[in-house]
């Protein structure tokens, strides 16, 4: 029997389970391969659209700002009208899935990607671009809880649980398409200005979109008519009452507020304190990305929560002392060594907290609740501007970088405090 609070069980890591990465044996029929490549692709090319877009406009913003007239107060609406819609549309396209199917959801956000990016591309003012932005918020939130809802489903009809590897999948490719956001925007920017930032959604979504018409299975479930509704749809009341759901969830935004605040907040005192270039620190802030995607595929293959958890937490601490340590002469290695600090827990819990919220969610909830988990992701984004606004005013400097690693600080050790007591992480015995 099931002890009340835990986890009933860890993807990949029961026994029977196979924890090396490759895909599982076919089902009974031989029909096809459980979590094969097929299967996967749509679903992982659909996974880097949000990610993607909402650090691709990072290198275009002085552009568009430029052609419409306005400033960074202008401009910064296209950063956080995203970041508000996405954190609405996560939870929104995922209860959704859950009712009407993933697969219709899935399909449905690509579209709804295709015409943001037309919008934008022929947008004519400010205005407009704003509309786009919302547009890709809604549409590009559908494929991260589509698809944690189809693991579900598949893992139904095989009668197994995916291996964290292929949670892991997931996770890596957001990290990576976010890590080459603002390269990917730099290069269409410069080569067919700002509007090839929203023009190249048309084909990143159409790929995954056509793709999903042939290989993805369609969905078992039917929308439901009348007063009727199934009884293995969890409502998100229900969800929101699941403590342990709404723990990993809360550790998740904790976490990346931290995440957030170092991203943007490190940066920028990289350039106006310490006087780096916009390459340079871009080339300090390598480290973070490049450790975000090995952690995201090593923290895949742990066969437990509570330690990979702890210990991101116990390193956004550290990360944070050496922010808090960190002048305008220290050394560059010194500052790559801070960058890598933060990157390795972002891989960690990013795996780790998506593992828990598909072994936490009920059969009829998943989708819900991987969109309730990316909500409090960008919640923590938000939150994270406004602590930087804060700890800066108008200008980065030591004084305030050291305020804001005093933040940081205390949201790691908080966040180290919740994941060493939170028992749902012990596994089942």
């Amino acid at each position: 029997m099931k002890r009340p609070g835990r986890l009933p069980r860890i993807p990949g890591t029961g026994a029977g389970h196979d924890n090396s990465g490759t895909d599982l044996p076919p089902d009974g029929d031989g029909s096809r391969p459980a979590f094969g490549g097929r299967f996967m692709a749509p679903l992982l090319l659909g996974a880097v659209l949000n990610p993607l877009n909402t650090t691709a406009i990072a290198t275009g913003l002085v552009a568009i700002g430029h052609d419409f007239g306005t400033g960074p107060s202008g401009t910064a609406w296209l950063i956080s009208s995203l970041y508000l819609a996405s954190a609405v549309g996560q939870p929104l396209m995922g209860r959704l899935a859950d009712l009407l199917g993933p697969r219709r959801v899935f399909l449905a956000g690509l579209l709804v990607v295709c015409a943001a990016g037309l919008t934008g591309a022929l947008a004519t003012g400010l205005g407009q671009l704003i509309v786009s932005r919302v547009l890709l918020g809604i549409g590009t939130s559908a494929a991260y809880p589509a698809a944690m809802a189809m693991l579900r489903a598949e893992s139904l009809r095989v009668g197994r649980e995916p291996p964290r590897t292929v949670l892991g999948r997931l996770s890596l490719a957001a990290l990576g398409s976010a890590a080459v956001g603002p390269a990917l925007g730099g290069l269409l920017t410069a080569t067919t200005g700002w509007r090839g930032i929203f023009a190249v959604n048309v084909p990143l979504a159409l790929v995954p979109f056509l793709l999903g018409l042939r290989r993805l299975p369609r969905d078992t479930v039917r929308p439901a008519r009348g007063g009727d509704r199934p009884t293995e749809h969890t409502p998100l009341p229900a969800l929101l009452r699941n403590r342990p759901l709404v723990v990993t969830c809360l550790r998740h935004g904790l976490a990346y507020l931290t995440i957030y605040c170092t991203l943007y907040g490190f940066t920028q005192w990289l350039e106006e304190s310490h006087r780096y270039s916009s390459l340079t620190t871009g080339l300090v802030m390598l480290p973070m990305s490049g450790a975000a995607a090995v952690c995201s595929l090593l923290g895949a293959r742990t066969k437990g929560l509570r330690a990979p958890l702890t210990a991101a937490a116990a390193l956004l601490a550290l990360g944070s002392g050496g922010l808090f340590l960190a002048r305008g002469g220290t050394p560059l290695a010194a500052l790559l060594l801070i960058s890598a600090l933060f990157g390795v827990p972002q891989g960690l819990a990013s795996t780790g907290n998506q593992a828990a919220v598909y072994a936490q969610a009920p059969p009829g909830g998943v989708g819900a609740a991987a969109g309730i988990q990316r909500a409090a992701q960008y919640l923590g984004a938000i939150a994270a501007t406004a602590l930087i606004g804060l700890c800066y005013g108008q200008r980065a400097t030591d004084t305030g970088l050291h305020h804001l690693a005093t933040v940081t600080g205390a949201l790691s050790l908080a966040l180290v405090l919740l994941t060493f007591t939170d028992r749902a992480l012990r596994p089942r015995t």
